[in-house]
């Protein structure tokens, strides 16, 4: 049994954070799916009169909107499949247990001198801040054992350990994160297109000799409102969830960036 503990102490946490790793297929994918809804749902004859081949509800509407619309849709779909991508990953990232109380009990480990408690704690916590709490406890132990080096350098070796092993989980957490935030704008554009296209319809059906065609006037206004709140959602759903993605970010690096305060501070007061 002790030697099963030893062995769990010090052996080596690692991150185990997954996501979509090419999210132009993701991309590719949602567009695929928005061109199907547009084309056989909001495409469907039931949507039209028989007739005059005008539309008879907001679906029928939609669908005049033309080829704007499965484009802001498959944008949207985009946004909320990376969205629930991130929320996995950062998931995975963040660890089993509260990070608050992870840092609590990595300080009270530290102050008893007890490294090998502490890599236990990082071995349960798992996750990016597992990882590389851990990376930096094994450095610090080799740091501990060395007798050649004077403590100004191991504290820089320390130090370097911190910022090292922060550089290489980053960009697992931050994945994605570009392309949600590109969504804000090109979401808005899009549907600010959509706009103009509608009022094109609209100012062409009031340009026709004679009385104005009331109904083409109001289908084109319509389209041109129903794509501004298609542009509109979908900016607003990608700022939400870019804001609240980049604040959890924000929480998992302030925590790091203290416990690696903490850990060399522990080894400068110690040695």
């Amino acid at each position: 049994m002790e030697a099963q503990k030893q062995n769990t102490s010090t052996k080596k946490v690692e991150s185990k954070v997954r996501g979509i790793k090419n999210a132009f297929l993701v991309i590719v994918a949602c567009i695929i799916i928005a061109v199907c809804i547009y084309l056989f749902l909001y495409g469907d004859p039931s949507n039209f009169d028989p007739d005059s081949h005008r539309p008879v509800n907001l679906l029928g509407t939609v669908y005049e909107g033309g080829f704007v619309v499965p484009i802001i849709q498959g944008l949207f779909l985009t946004v909320i499949t990376l969205a629930v991508e991130r929320w996995f990953a950062l998931a995975s990232a963040k660890g089993s247990g509260s990070i608050a109380k992870f840092v609590e009990n990595i300080k009270k480990a530290l102050a008893k001198n007890d490294i090998a408690g502490a890599r236990q704690l990082c071995a349960k916590q798992k996750g990016s801040i597992g990882a590389i709490v851990d990376a930096v406890l094994v450095k610090y132990d080799e740091m501990d054992k060395n007798t050649v080096l004077s403590k100004e350098q191991k504290l820089v070796i320390i130090q370097d350990e911190v910022e090292k092993a922060t550089a290489l989980e980053m960009p697992s957490l931050q994945q994605n994160l570009p392309i949600i935030a590109t969504m804000t704008t090109l979401g808005t554009l899009l549907g600010l297109l959509g706009t103009v296209l509608g009022m094109i319809k609209s100012f062409q059906a009031m340009g026709q000799s004679g009385a104005p065609d009331s109904t083409a006037l109001s289908i084109g206004i319509s389209e041109a409102l129903v794509n501004t709140a298609s542009g509109i959602a979908t900016g607003a759903f990608a700022v939400i969830f870019y804001n609240y993605f980049t604040n959890k970010i924000d929480n998992m690096t302030y925590a790091i960036d203290e416990l690696g305060f903490t850990i060399v501070s522990t080894f400068s007061a110690t040695h």
